[in-house]
């Protein structure tokens, strides 16, 4: 082949440097050989995501306990997995080419039991709205009855690629996994000498089949029974489902990147938003009473006194008491300064003396535009349309809108378009899992001939040709009236109809119409028509012909009088002497 001419080969075997391998590019004094410097990759053989993945996760979940982007992931979830009314399932077939009726019934009834199996009734919407929320979702496949297990996304430590494949993943670090389930998918982990994204250069070393750990000694320890490394089960790949909500055009591939990254740090400042507003409210809010005691010409010292005593006797209530075993004494209590308590002080002559006067709170508590900022400014970044999500009490009284007025019409077109983009992340996988259940199967089916896709984004496409057919059917009924303009044209330029739409149209016409449709004469019995004669014959023409009243005398111009067809001269208008028969 062509390209063998930019490669060269790597010697091995026996010579001055030592022995090189293939594999590792080391000679035998463990310096590196041309299989190393000229061919070694700079792409890391085991990827952990980023540095704080699984701490990240902790933080989406307490961002889910935010009624925004909760109700957010829940909008986004419910359009993604719409339900298809012909099979009651979340998918449909896209066919590529023509399939024949039984092709279509077999692979509908094959698809139900897939999603029976695995439970997509019930599980779909929360599959779909977990990977929106974390960015991955891990499945491990029973081998044996083709079931999909979920695993934690927090339980993936590690995936080991092959960066020569495009970084096709290979084996999949799993801990914490069921021992019993994972002796059907565990297998022996690479030994590779490869980076570490996210971790510097290290080596994966196995202590067992199916067991290993990044760095380090694999071999057990006294002590160390329950550590990360001896809970770590190595799966090989081929029974892995990974959603994950990437293209792989990032540094985090294969791991996915969650809706709610781009929205962290809004987030962050609505949340300190709302504790400074509810702070400053129960802070502010309430009124204060000032009390201006009248000390007279107290030195300082005791005028502290005296005011002390004054705010004593107004912040105790002095009451009776039993609780001095059978004797009545007198307890103290607080007293909240209720509002149903009046306040005495002695005033003199010259109306000096004290006084009790009112510190209004806080104002513009019930102003939250800046808390309103930041909540659509939290919406916006989800995509979600701001109709769909009310920020005030004052929005639940308005109107139902569907979208189909005004500059929301832009905003739902907008975001069913990015509905369908987060379905094309993960319908892939769903896809491929669906043709290798049905090879499982014995299905004899070319899978090539068809794709799993997902049901669109709710129906807004209906809304919109809805709208489109309002707007064309008047123009249409004006244009086709006028007759220089063909039916046919108008249907195209003004109704939008394609050619095929058109011939289909024509076809279900006719079918409907057939009954009151006469058979319309062919080019021969036209011409034959032409020429004074029809396609049925003469017979037919002839039968068609009524008698003429012989007691009605004939007009001017009428027909001539037939002549004598013994001497072929002209009778005259006589009565003829013999029948003419024709």
């Amino acid at each position: 082949m062509s390209w063998k001419k930019y490669f060269t080969p790597v010697p091995t075997g026996t010579n001055a440097e030592g022995s090189y391998s293939p594999f590792s590019g080391y000679n035998g004094g463990m310096q590196p050989g041309p299989a190393t410097k000229n061919y070694n990759s700079h792409l890391p053989d085991v990827y952990v995501g980023s540095p704080n993945r699984v701490e990240r996760y902790g933080q989406y979940n307490t961002m889910d306990s935010d009624s925004e982007v909760n109700a957010a992931l829940d909008i986004l979830a419910e359009f993604c997995t719409q339900k298809n009314d012909n099979n009651g399932t979340n998918f449909a077939i896209s066919f590529k080419q023509k399939a024949t009726n039984s092709e279509t019934t077999i692979l509908q009834k094959y698809l139900q039991q897939w999603c029976k199996l695995n439970k997509f009734e019930t599980r779909m919407f929360r599959l779909i709205r977990n990977a929106f929320k974390y960015g991955d979702q891990i499945f491990v496949r029973d081998p044996e009855t083709k079931k999909l297990y979920h695993v934690d996304a927090a339980n993936l430590t590690k995936i080991i690629v092959n960066e020569s494949e495009g970084k096709t993943p290979e084996q999949y670090i799993i801990k914490d996994f069921n021992l019993n389930f994972g002796e059907l998918v565990a297998t022996t982990p690479h030994q590779t000498n490869g980076q570490i994204n996210n971790g510097g250069m290290g080596s994966y070393q196995s202590a067992s089949a199916g067991k290993g750990h990044i760095g380090g000694r694999s071999g057990s320890q006294a002590g160390t029974r329950w550590s990360r490394e001896e809970s770590e089960i190595a799966v090989d790949a081929k029974h892995v489902v990974h959603l994950s909500m990437s293209e792989g055009l990032d540094n985090n591939y294969p791991f996915g990147n969650s809706l709610l990254e781009t929205i962290f740090k809004v987030y962050k400042q609505k949340e300190l938003l709302e504790d400074a507003i509810i702070i400053y409210r129960v802070q502010r809010a309430p009124e204060r009473r000032v009390f201006y005691v009248d000390v007279g010409n107290m030195p300082s010292h005791l005028a502290m006194q005296f005011v002390e005593r004054v705010k004593t006797e107004i912040h105790q209530r002095r009451i009776p008491s039993q609780s001095g075993g059978g004797t009545n004494v007198i307890d103290s209590s607080y007293n909240p300064l209720s509002i149903n308590e009046d306040y005495f002080f002695p005033q003199t002559a010259e109306g000096r003396g004290s006084k009790v006067e009112t510190l209004p709170g806080g104002t513009n508590l019930g102003e939250i535009d800046d808390l309103r900022y930041f909540t659509n400014k939290l919406v916006r970044g989800l995509r979600i349309p701001s109709s769909y999500l009310p920020t005030g009490a004052e929005d639940a009284s308005s109107q139902y809108n569907d979208g189909r007025v005004g500059t929301a019409y832009i905003q739902e077109l907008r975001f069913n378009t990015y509905c369908e983009r987060l379905q094309g992340m993960l319908i892939e996988e769903f896809d491929t899992e669906f043709k290798k259940y049905l090879l499982e199967k014995g299905m004899n089916v070319d899978t090539s001939m068809f794709d799993l896709v997902f049901q669109p984004p709710q129906n807004f496409a209906a809304y919109r040709q809805s709208e489109v057919d309002n707007a064309r059917v008047p123009t249409y009924t004006q244009m086709s009236a006028i007759p220089y303009i063909s039916n046919r044209f108008a249907l195209k330029r003004f109704l939008g109809m394609t050619e095929e739409e058109i011939a289909e149209n024509e076809r279900l016409w006719r079918e409907e119409n057939d009954e009151n449709l006469e058979t319309p004469p062919t080019d021969a019995a036209g011409e034959m028509r032409g020429g004074g004669i029809s396609g049925a014959g003469m017979d037919a023409d002839l039968g068609g012909m009524e008698d003429e009243d012989a007691s009605v005398p004939s007009e001017d111009g009428g027909e001539a009088t037939p002549p004598d067809t013994t001497t072929g001269t002209d009778l005259g208008g006589g009565t003829p002497t013999t029948d003419q028969t024709v």
